[in-house]
């Protein structure tokens, strides 16, 4: 009987043994599988996915109800029950599983939303399915497919190689190997380490250069990566919204434990009993928690993202958002964000520097005939061009990042030549000759000629690759060892003219608080002149100055730096690296395969839609248009996001803060609980449900100038600035409803229940902008969900609810009373907003003076 495809047990050490050994373990067909083989596998083994970060279903309803408090008052409330007081018990029961469906439907459909969202950006593999090569996403990926790889592509699963051309592949985020390593079919010994199987691909790594055909051999939580990620326990690093709100979680925690237990003792002491001391502390605690807190971050920020992706940016990871607003520096390439993206060849130049077409008919060799990857130079080269014969082709040397060259071995008149292409300083350093129209002559003889002419081309804007040649007679392979003694024999100059709005979506950027870098793998000469037109000054600092420059002095050499240029992959990290380490929050475009690490590195990795695979995948962001002005456009709309979301923080935490209290002030007032433990957590539960709709609410202009935080020092001075403001008017209320009123208990607490509702909802309206309430009229959802709780509220006690939620019917004079009291509480918040704002501004940035090019 055959082996069954995907048995993780015989292919355990797939890297061991013949190919057609480990091929037979997991039943791959040499022609790769049918869709129905591929679709049963994958209902078999599940998603190719390492873990589902989203939970779902009964898992996402299960958190709403895990908070340690949220769980002890249950435990109280059934204790409670037992002891005969089943009404009060369930009616707890009910608004706290209110609450808590509340919760779970907000973030299902915030959830739903997203998902799909990043739908649109999903990363896709080549496979043969049906004999045909097709794409399909990497979760989709099952055991037994054979994938084809090429330059710039992710590794999707656990695979044995099966065929490969200088496959050479970056393991770096699951070994440490700073270099890339060169892949081949052979067997590998049974105890490799895992950076010595040459015959093994694993998931998170990707292909730097060459191609190659794989099986997958494993997939998901099968695979080392996951084996990895487990025993390190890694998840992504928290961002600076996360970090925040834990900061603001601690700082509750310790006002909660002082408060609660004063409460508690407060009320033992007064001879009240135990179990309704302990509810109605219980009760408190969740009044105090933002509970809604998980939801309503959620759905700001589906809100965020679906927004965002009206204007062409796909949020991929959800908390990004948040980081995208507070950005102050965005590191970006030159091609497609400063440029037009549009590469097009304007010389093909012998070395005298006049129009060659020699090497122009070399160079369309070397581009035709390349099997690595599409890149827009040779794409260029080829524009309007007849393909090149593949028959001429003999071998090649694929390009890699550290070589910065290309090279192919053809078949020119009978003799195998080596035409090699790449970044004018890699080629020169590989030449001993150059052809001039003298001859041959070694190259040091017009070096300083040749060199000139570079530096004029560059300095005029075109980016410039040098040409070489080797004859090889009788060569039937080729490797990085031939590029030597090489001939140099012309130049080709491309221009990718910067685009006519670059300087004013700069300009839009600096507006917003955000200084634009430019960062470019280029030439220190095409760099400058880019930068020139786009309004960005000052000398270069190239990346041999920061090779030498120590980790401790960096951060200040590139604090003034507008433009970085000739700098490889690890250069950028560290310059990213360097001024993150000053504060700032960075935020980095990057589509090439060398950007990965910059893209994991970056505070917001930003790629776009046509990018690397590999980048995509790193990047927390996707534009679908590589534009400056999408980003201005998402910074701002992340900005927004944030800023909603601090309105929720801040009034909901002073109004809970004040209500806390005023509570506890007045269980020593009244001979009474001034609220029963299910009424606060109605209060709790109803003054929760506008919070649904803040990420619906306007913004001022004025919010949005500069980068936002999660600043707890502001929280905290708000809550007890606001929140001592709401005490003052609640015990104001609780004077004139106990000694001038002399309400009855239940009529007490049904009007204390109305007030505390009441002002919440009407001063969230009121502190939510520094302006005066009607110079900023909040969102309509927001208004209405206001409106209509304040009305369901003020309705409450004259219900037929009142009698077992405990709630007397107020009189009119104590209904006009209370209105009378929130109107002052509102003017004296306005009066308060004019020397404590309710939202500490960013300072607005100084525009940006651009010279002329």
């Amino acid at each position: 009987m055959g082996a069954r495809v995907g048995s993780p047990g015989r292919a355990a050490r797939f890297w061991a043994g013949e190919l057609p050994e480990a091929l037979t373990a997991v039943g791959a067909p040499a022609q790769g599988l049918t869709g129905e083989q591929a679709a049963r596998l994958l209902r078999d083994h599940g998603p190719n996915q390492v873990q589902v970060t989203r939970r779902r279903g009964w898992r996402l309803l299960l958190t709403q109800f895990t908070s340690p408090i949220i769980v002890i008052l249950i435990a109280a409330t059934v204790l409670s029950m037992a002891v005969g007081d089943l009404i009060d018990g369930a009616i707890i029961l009910a608004i706290v599983a209110a609450s808590g469906g509340l919760g779970f439907w907000q973030e299902r459909a915030a959830g739903r939303a997203v998902d799909a969202l990043q739908a649109r950006v999903r990363v896709t593999v080549e496979v043969l399915r049906d004999g045909h090569q097709v794409g399909v996403p990497v979760e989709e990926v099952t055991v037994g497919d054979l994938v084809l790889l090429h330059a710039g592509d992710v590794v999707p699963a656990d695979c044995r190689v099966v065929e490969a051309h200088r496959l050479q592949v970056d393991q770096a985020a699951l070994t440490g190997e700073s270099f890339p390593v060169e892949k081949n079919s052979d067997p590998a010994p049974a105890d490799a380490e895992l950076s010595g199987r040459t015959n093994a691909l694993w998931m998170g790594t990707h292909v730097v250069s060459g191609t190659g055909r794989a099986v997958v051999m494993r997939t998901g939580r099968d695979t080392a990566y996951a084996e990895v990620a487990a025993r390190v326990g890694a998840r992504p690093a928290a961002t600076g919204f996360q970090r925040g709100l834990t900061r603001f979680g601690l700082l509750l925690v310790r006002i909660m434990a002082v408060l609660l237990v004063g409460i508690a003792v407060a009320n033992l002491l007064m001879g009240r009993p135990i179990i309704d001391s302990l509810l109605f502390s219980l009760a408190l605690a969740v009044g105090l928690t933002p509970q809604m807190l998980p939801a309503i971050v959620a759905v700001s920020l589906s809100a965020g993202a679906r927004a965002m992706a009206a204007h062409r940016v796909i949020v991929k990871r959800l908390a990004a958002i948040e980081d995208f607003g507070a950005m102050t520096v965005l590191l970006t390439d030159k091609t497609g964000t400063l440029t037009t993206g549009s590469v097009t060849l304007t010389d093909c130049l012998d070395l005298g520097g006049t129009p060659d077409a020699g090497t122009a008919r070399l160079a369309r060799l070397n581009a035709g005939l390349q099997q690595g990857f599409t890149n827009p130079m040779d794409t260029a080269i080829m524009a309007g061009q007849p393909p090149a014969d593949p028959a001429r082709r003999i071998a090649e040397v694929p390009y890699d990042f550290t070589r910065q060259r290309l090279s192919v071995l053809v078949d020119e008149d009978g003799v195998a030549t080596l035409i090699t292409k790449g970044s004018f300083g890699a080629v020169l350093a590989v030449c001993a000759t150059a052809r001039t129209d003298s001859g041959v002559v070694p190259l040091d003889q017009v070096r300083d000629r040749i060199q000139q002419r570079f530096t004029e081309l560059s300095e005029r804007g075109h980016r410039v690759l040098g040409l070489a040649v080797r004859e090889l007679p009788g060569a039937r392979t080729a490797s990085v060892d031939d590029e030597t003694q090489m001939t140099l024999v012309g130049l080709l100059a491309f221009q990718d003219p910067a685009k006519p709005d670059a300087a004013e979506a700069i300009d839009r950027l600096t507006t917003l608080g955000v200084a634009v870098r430019l960062i470019t793998g280029d030439n220190r000469h095409a760099a400058a002149h880019v930068a020139a037109q786009v309004g960005l000054t000052g000398e270069p600092m190239l990346g041999a100055d920061i090779a030498a420059c120590a980790d401790a002095e960096l951060p200040d050499r590139v604090a003034g730096t507008e433009v970085f240029a000739e700098v490889d992959p690890v250069q950028k990290e560290r310059v990213l690296t360097a001024l993150r380490s000053r504060g700032a929050v960075v935020g980095f475009i990057g589509d090439g395969i060398n950007d990965s690490p910059a893209l994991h590195a970056a505070d917001v990795g930003i790629s776009v839609d046509t990018a690397a695979d590999v980048a995509k995948q790193a990047a927390a962001i996707v534009l679908l248009e590589k534009d400056l002005d999408v980003v201005a456009d998402g910074v701002r709309l992340g900005r927004r996001t944030f800023t909603n979301t601090l309105k929720y923080l801040r009034v909901n935490t002073s109004a809970s803060f004040g209500n806390v209290v005023s509570m506890s002030i007045a269980t020593l007032l009244l001979p009474f609980l001034p609220l029963l433990p299910r009424q606060v957590l109605l209060l709790n539960f109803l003054s929760d449900i506008p919070y649904t709709t803040i990420s619906t609410d306007r913004t001022d202009p004025e919010q949005l100038h500069g980068p936002r935080s999660v600043d707890v020092r502001a929280i905290r001075k708000f809550m007890l600035v606001y929140g001592s403001l709401s005490v003052a008017v609640d015990l104001a209320a609780l004077a004139v409803l106990h000694w001038w009123w002399r309400t009855p208990t239940d009529v007490f607490r049904a009007a204390w229940f109305i007030q505390f509702t009441a002002t919440e909802i009407i001063v969230l309206m009121v502190l939510r902008t520094n302006r005066a309430f009607l110079r900023s009229r909040p969102s309509t959802p927001l208004l209405a969900t206001g409106a209509l709780l304040i009305a369901v509220t003020v309705a409450l006690p004259f219900s037929p609810m009142a009698g077992p939620l405990g709630l007397g019917r107020p009189p009119l004079p104590v209904l006009a009373t209370l209105a009378a009291l929130t109107t002052g509480y509102v003017a004296a918040t306005e009066l308060v907003k004019r020397f404590v704002p309710p939202d500490p501004l960013p300072v607005a940035p100084t525009r940006r003076r651009r010279t002329s090019p």
